[in-house]
């Protein structure tokens, strides 16, 4: 588990966390999302202990980072995938890390095979490709077996069977009673992955809670109906509904497809669809983070 209590991080005169609280839970995958700049580099180092918070607290599994006895045991992370010697060879950097963490090192093989690395595994990191880092750094985060894992981007330059692979490994990784915490731009991955949703904006909380709560709190929510008799059916829905009409397009809200159907029936006006309208994560994530963007460029004209 991940506790942040009141987390605040300055850097001079910019605020770059600031009163930030939230929980991520064992056995879940807890996205962590937000505008550029909004705070979740920072707080994923305050997290490994890589800043120091200027106020707040922030607990793994109940203990500071720093005050871990075996910290590549207790927590793997992956910030940056482009850390590392580049004149090493994939293998060699993972022997590297499990050596100084008082690793096997048969678990260089073994994390090497779970990422799909072992036929590359005699090549200098500097003829890896993007997508081969990033799986070097996912190696690197599993190499001491954690029970808190902290990814960055992790399906940044994978194609799309490896982002199919990097979500099933992450869900894994949850069901096995670990906490899994990912931040990424691509919501519609993100949408895929998490169960959980921490998102922030300028450094402070907008929402915590589930994805499926995020979306229905959030976005626009109605049924879609297309019929050519329009005026039976606006007749029908006045005083019933709020509704939009676009020639034979209503969207309406407040009454489900069920009592829709029966309505129409009732009016004689025969219907050519009938769809519940569902939110998804970029209209929620859109809708909820739009005052926390700090650049906003100019609307696209034709």
């Amino acid at each position: 588990m991940i506790e942040a209590n009141a987390l605040t991080k300055r850097y001079g005169a910019t605020t770059a966390v600031d009163q930030l609280t939230f929980t991520a839970h064992a056995g879940r995958v807890t996205g962590f999302l937000g505008p550029n700049g909004a705070g979740k580099s920072t707080t994923m180092r305050l997290v490994l202990g890589l800043d120091t918070p200027d106020a707040g607290t922030v607990l793994v599994d109940g203990v500071p980072y720093r005050r871990l006895k075996d910290p590549l045991r207790t927590v793997g992370a992956m910030l940056d995938a482009t850390w590392r010697h580049p004149g090493r060879s994939g293998r060699n950097h993972l022997r590297w890390l499990a050596a100084a963490n008082g690793l096997p090192d048969r678990r260089v093989d073994e994390v090497l095979a779970l990422v799909g690395l072992t036929s590359v595994a005699g090549k200098r990191v500097q003829q890896y490709s993007l997508g081969m880092q990033q799986r070097l750094g996912i190696a690197a985060a599993l190499l001491g077996d954690p029970r808190v894992l902290l990814f960055d981007e992790p399906v940044n330059g994978l194609d799309p069977e490896g982002m199919a692979w990097i979500r099933e490994l992450l869900h894994t990784l949850a069901a096995e009673g670990r906490t899994v915490f990912v931040s990424s731009h691509l919501l519609p991955e993100m949408a895929q992955t998490a169960q959980d949703l921490v998102v922030i904006g300028r450094g402070r909380l907008i929402y915590q809670g589930t994805m499926d709560d995020f979306v229905a709190r959030t976005s626009e929510h109605g049924v879609r109906v297309r019929t050519p008799h329009a005026e039976r059916l606006r007749a029908a829905l006045t005083g019933q509904a709020e509704f939009t009409e676009t020639g034979d397009v209503f969207v309406v809200s407040g009454l489900d497809s069920d009592r829709i159907g029966q309505l129409a029936f009732d009016a004689g006006a025969t219907l050519h669809e009938l769809s519940p309208i569902s939110g998804t994560l970029e209209q929620a994530y859109l809708d909820l983070t739009r005052e926390a963007v700090e650049f906003t460029g100019a609307e696209a004209t034709r």
